[in-house]
């Protein structure tokens, strides 16, 4: 049986695992990397490449019949399902070069395509190689949940990993799942002709803030997406090529295609964890704030694997955070109070930090909550892009989160980021100066929002500036 030694072993290459990968290798160290399916991992292939991509085509599709208000003539789209799938399948293939076997292999990297477990507590087997390590970092993400409702195994069920291979527009797609997976797919295939049916058990967006959630879920429900909260699927009924009926307390829901979209379960099962000593339980590795194995130190976990956030940009973050401690020997810690998400729905809504509802449990009466609409944005005006706005919880003049919903809101939401990962001040945001018109203006309305009270509101600044008038030669 052939053995490698090596200072790094990483498990998965996804967004993480290849981050961690090229560091490594280019700063001088031994790695081989493990994948058993596709290089790229979920997000190239199954996640948020090809959903921005269907997203895109089912944009253009919209835009066809609702440019009324600009003077365009809307005319109904001609929607050739199989054609968008073609262009989900050119985006994936465009970007597929950078995260390939070749490429890293071109970093030095030793790259093995089998899945890996742990026979020891440093040592893993792939396929009939057994690799032992220094370190080992598990990066093997997450995949789709489907809970064990009675009747799926009788239906053809659809998930993130099988929807963008199917070619034929379905005619009544019924999601179960009221989530960001499900919320994006839903406003996509109804603006590329199916009718939806979205099955929410509990509240639709419910992670999200509940003013800027509601404004997203009127948007989809004007466009067509039927949503139904507090419908819990009991079973479900059909057969592998006709029609399914999803049974919930609030009724019977049937439709020609079922997406599951109900969650994420990691990807830890196969690797045979006890083996090497690894705690670990359904959310994934048992880690401590290093991202580092808390019973066996030699092992790392990352993204998903690690718990916690699932976003794509955390897994990035992660392999940042233990390049530190495996490459340099230097303390590091992962933190989550920086770290934004989006859900590109139209309108977009993101978040970084804390809500309006965690900031008053955890502020009280320090908090204060500043707002900007987008209606007030000249160019969000031009646009006829007005639904939306940005909200800001601040405490002693330093952001703690914020909430966007409007158009571009996963871009704008970038500021803020950027303001609580470097402790800044609302004086930052209120003293940039941006082009105008534009939508960033947002963030620096939302800053002179915070600002305004104190000065225009002030009897002490009154008093001054009355000083000065009468008294400055």
């Amino acid at each position: 049986m052939p053995r490698i030694e090596t200072d790094i072993c990483i498990i998965g290459a996804g967004s993480g695992g290849l981050s961690v990968a090229a560091g490594a290798a280019q700063m001088g160290a031994r790695v081989v990397l493990l994948e058993g399916h596709k290089m790229g991992g979920d997000c190239l292939n199954y996640g948020c490449v090809p959903s921005k991509a269907l997203i895109a085509s089912a944009k253009q599709a919209h835009a066809m019949e609702s440019g009324a208000a600009l003077g365009v003539a809307p005319v109904a789209p001609s929607v050739d399902y199989a054609a968008a799938k073609d262009h989900v399948r050119r985006v994936i293939e465009t970007i597929e070069p950078m995260d390939s076997q070749e490429r890293f292999e071109g970093f030095g990297i030793t790259v093995i395509r089998e899945f890996g477990r742990f026979i020891s507590d440093r040592e893993v087997q792939a396929g009939d190689t057994v690799i032992k390590a220094r370190r080992f970092v598990i990066a093997t993400g997450s995949g789709p949940l489907v809970p064990p409702i009675p009747g799926l195994e009788d239906v053809t069920v659809h998930t993130n990993e099988t929807i963008f291979d199917l070619r034929d527009r379905p005619d009544h797609l019924i999601i179960v799942g009221g989530g960001p997976i499900g919320m994006e797919m839903a406003q996509a295939h109804v603006r590329l002709g199916s009718r939806v049916t979205v099955l929410e058990g509990a509240k639709a967006m419910g992670k999200d803030d509940p003013e800027l959630a509601r404004i997203v879920l009127d948007n989809l429900r004007a466009e067509g997406v039927e949503i139904v909260e507090g419908a819990m699927a009991e079973k479900v009924s059909g057969n592998k090529n006709g029609a399914v009926t999803v049974h919930t307390d609030k009724g019977d829901f049937t439709g020609s295609h079922l997406l599951m979209a109900v969650g994420r379960k990691v990807n830890v099962d196969k690797l045979d964890l006890d083996q090497a000593r690894v705690a670990h339980d359904r959310g994934g590795v048992r880690v401590d704030a290093g991202l580092r194995s808390t019973t066996n130190k030699r092992v790392y976990a990352i993204g998903d694997a690690a718990g916690g956030l699932q976003f794509t940009h955390v897994a990035g973050y992660h392999a940042g955070v233990i390049a530190r401690s495996i490459l340099f020997g230097l303390p590091a810690k992962a933190k989550t109070s920086h770290i934004p998400w989006a859900t590109y729905t139209d309108p977009e809504l993101a978040q970084v930090g804390l809500t309006e509802a965690e900031a008053r449990k955890k502020h009280g009466k320090a908090l204060e909550v500043v707002r900007a609409e987008f209606a007030h944005n000249d160019r969000a005006v031009a646009e006829g892009k007005t639904k939306g706005l940005v909200k800001v919880m601040i405490v002693k003049g330093r952001p703690v989160g914020a909430s966007i919903v409007g158009p571009l809101a996963g871009e704008l939401i970038g500021t803020w980021a950027m303001a609580i990962a470097n402790n800044m001040k609302m004086s930052a945001i209120a003293g940039t100066v941006l082009p105008y018109p534009t939508l960033g203006e947002m963030n620096k309305r939302a800053a002179s929002a915070y600002f305004s009270p104190r000065l225009f509101e002030s009897d002490t600044v009154k008093r001054v500036v009355r000083f000065v008038q009468k008294y400055l030669p």
